[in-house]
C-alpha cells in the first residue's frame, strides 16, 4: 500500500459521459429527478479496477506526476473505494474544484433551488467518510489543493471540524513536495499556504502527467492576458508550453486506450502560443493538426475568447473545418459578462482586444456569429450583480441577449462572486436582485430552452440512450425554467 493516496470528490471523478457541458450539472442542487439517476444523468462515476480510476481530473494528474517526479510512493484511487487503501496511508491529498458551492454557477443556482449543489454535498461526504477519520485518529495528514481552495478562507469552522491539515493555493509543483515530505515526517505544516510569485513554476518546472486525463482534457499554457477586475488567473504570468510537450500528454490519453477524445484547456485556446491577442495562425494550424489526426473521439476547447474570433474570422473557419473532419460539431465556454460597453470598459477593458472596450457589443455578436456558422457551441456567461451596474448596464445586456436570439448556444446568467482584484468587493445575492434582474434571468432560461433540443441532439446522436436520456434533460431544463419564473 502506498504511503501517499491522492483522490476527489465524486462529481470530480466522472467523465460527464464524454460531454464537459454536463459536468455543469455537478453546480445544481438535489432537485425533482431521484439523485441516482441524476448523478447518472451529469456524473456517473468513472470506470475503475480495483478502485483504481481509468482516468482523473487533469490537476490531479499534475500533482500525481510531480510528487512521483519527486520520488514519492503514491496510488490515485477512487473515492468510493478510498477505505480499501488508506489503512496504510500517511497523508491524503485531495484535489477540489468548488468545495462549497461558491463557484458563480453554484451560488446562483443554489439561489433558485435553495439549496445545496451537488458538487459542494459530495465534497461533504468525502471529507465525512468514516475512513479517513479512523485514519486521522492514527495520525494521517490531509492536505487539500486545487481551484477551489479559496474558497476555505469563508469556510474556516469547516477546515477546524475535518482536521485539514494543509490546504495550497496556486501553481504548486515548486512547493507540493516539500509539504508532503514534511507531512510524511510528521513536521507541521501551514494551516493555509498561498503559492508566491517567485515560486510559480516556468514551463520546464511542470511535468507532464503519467495517467490519463478525463476527457483527454490536456492544458496548453496557464495565465491570461486578458486582465479582466473580477478573474483570479489573470493575475498569473501567461505561458504556453511547447507542441511537443502537448504531444507527449495527447499521446499518453490516446495510447491508454482509457478516455475518448481530447479538451484542449487555456484560458483563450484560440491565442495559443501568441505574446498578445492576436492569433498565431501557424501555431494554432499545427496543434490542431496534430490533435485531429491523433484523436477519433472528437475535440473541444476549455475557453476562448470571443475577440480572438472575431480578430481573424478566416483563421478561425480554417481551424473549425479541421476539427470537424471527425465531429458534427464542438464546444467551448466563452465570458459575455455584460452587454454594456460602459461596464465592459471599467472592469474587463482588455477583454475586447485587439478591439475597443466601446466596440465590446459588436465583437459579442461578430464572435458569436463565427461560432454558429463553425458549429461551435459556446456556453457563454454573463455576470448578475457585478460592482458598479446600473439598470441600464443591464438593460443593454438584455438587449445584447434579445440580439444572440437565433445563436446556437448557451446563455447562463451567474450571480458575482468577489475574486481577482474585486475580491474584496461585496457578493451579490439573491435578496438584492430587482425586478430587471429577474427578467434577465428568464430571458437567458428562455434562449437555452429554445435550444436544449437542438444542442441535445448534437450530444447524443450516436449514443443508443440517446433518445431516452434526452427527455429527461429537457424536463429538467423546464423544472428549471418555470423555478426562474418564480423567483421572487
Amino acid at each position: 500500500m502506498a504511503e501517499v493516496l491522492l483522490t476527489a470528490d465524486r462529481t470530480l471523478m466522472s467523465n460527464y459521459h464524454s460531454n464537459e457541458f454536463l459536468g455543469f450539472g455537478t453546480c445544481a442542487p438535489p432537485n425533482f429527478i431521484p439523485e441516482w439517476f441524476y448523478s447518472f444523468l451529469f456524473f456517473p462515476p468513472i470506470k475503475a479496477s480495483k478502485g483504481i480510476p481509468s482516468a482523473a481530473p487533469y490537476g490531479l494528474r499534475k500533482t500525481e506526476a510531480q510528487l512521483l517526479k519527486e520520488g514519492f510512493d503514491i496510488t490515485t484511487v477512487s473515492p468510493d473505494h478510498l477505505e480499501e487503501y488508506i489503512s496504510e496511508a500517511k497523508v491524503l491529498g485531495i484535489h477540489t474544484m468548488d468545495p462549497f458551492g461558491l463557484g458563480p454557477a453554484s451560488t446562483t443556482l443554489a439561489a433558485i433551488f435553495k439549496k445545496e449543489p451537488y458538487l459542494a454535498k459530495y465534497f461533504h461526504v468525502l471529507m465525512s467518510n468514516p475512513a479517513i477519520k479512523k485514519a486521522k485518529k492514527r495520525g494521517l495528514k490531509v492536505i487539500v489543493g486545487g481551484p477551489g481552495t479559496w474558497q476555505f478562507r469563508y469556510r474556516q469552522k469547516f477546515v477546524e471540524k475535518h482536521a485539514i491539515d494543509c490546504i495550497v493555493e496556486g501553481e504548486a509543483e515548486n512547493v507540493i513536495g516539500k509539504l508532503f515530505r514534511a507531512a510524511l515526517d510528521g513536521e507541521d505544516l501551514p494551516k493555509y499556504y498561498e503559492v508566491g510569485m517567485r515560486e510559480t513554476p516556468a514551463l520546464e518546472e511542470i511535468p507532464d502527467i503519467v495517467q490519463p486525463s478525463i476527457n483527454g482534457l490536456v492544458e496548453l499554457g496557464r495565465g491570461c492576458c486578458r486582465g479582466c477586475e473580477f478573474c483570479n488567473v489573470t493575475q498569473r504570468p501567461l505561458r504556453w508550453y511547447p507542441l511537443e510537450k502537448i504531444q507527449r500528454e495527447i499521446n499518453l490519453n490516446v495510447n491508454s486506450g482509457k478516455v475518448s477524445g481530447c479538451c484542449l484547456h487555456a484560458e483563450d485556446v484560440m491565442l495559443y502560443g501568441s505574446k498578445n491577442t492576436m492569433p498565431k495562425e501557424e501555431k494554432l494550424t499545427r496543434l490542431h493538426e496534430f490533435v485531429v489526426k491523433k484523436n477519433e473521439g472528437g475535440i473541444s476547447w476549455s475557453h476562448c475568447s470571443l475577440a480572438a474570433v472575431a480578430s481573424n474570422p478566416k483563421l478561425f473557419s480554417k481551424i473549425a473545418e479541421i476539427i470537424l473532419q471527425k465531429q458534427a460539431w464542438w464546444g467551448t465556454e466563452i465570458g459575455i459578462e455584460t452587454g454594456s460597453a460602459e461596464l465592459a470598459k471599467k472592469i474587463m477593458p482588455a477583454k475586447a482586444h485587439p478591439f475597443k472596450a466601446e466596440e465590446w457589443t459588436q465583437v459579442v455578436q461578430t464572435g458569436m456569429g463565427l461560432m454558429h456558422d463553425n458549429k461551435m457551441v459556446p456556453a457563454c456567461t454573463l455576470i448578475v450583480g457585478l460592482p458598479e451596474e446600473k439598470e441600464d448596464d443591464i438593460i443593454k445586456t438584455m438587449e445584447l441577449v434579445d440580439d444572440l436570439k437565433h445563436v446556437r448556444s448557451f446563455i447562463v446568467p451567474l450571480f458575482f462572486v468577489p475574486l481577482g482584484r474585486l475580491k474584496r468587493e461585496d457578493w451579490f445575492r439573491r435578496a438584492e436582485m430587482t425586478a430587471l434582474h429577474r427578467q434577465l434571468l428568464f430571458q437567458c432560461t428562455e434562449h437555452d430552452f429554445y435550444w436544449v433540443d437542438n444542442l441535445l441532439e448534437l450530444s447524443f446522436r450516436d449514443k443508443w440512450y440517446g433518445r431516452f436520456l434526452r427527455e429527461f434533460y429537457k424536463g429538467f431544463a423546464g423544472i428549471a425554467k418555470r423555478k426562474v419564473r418564480q423567483i421572487e
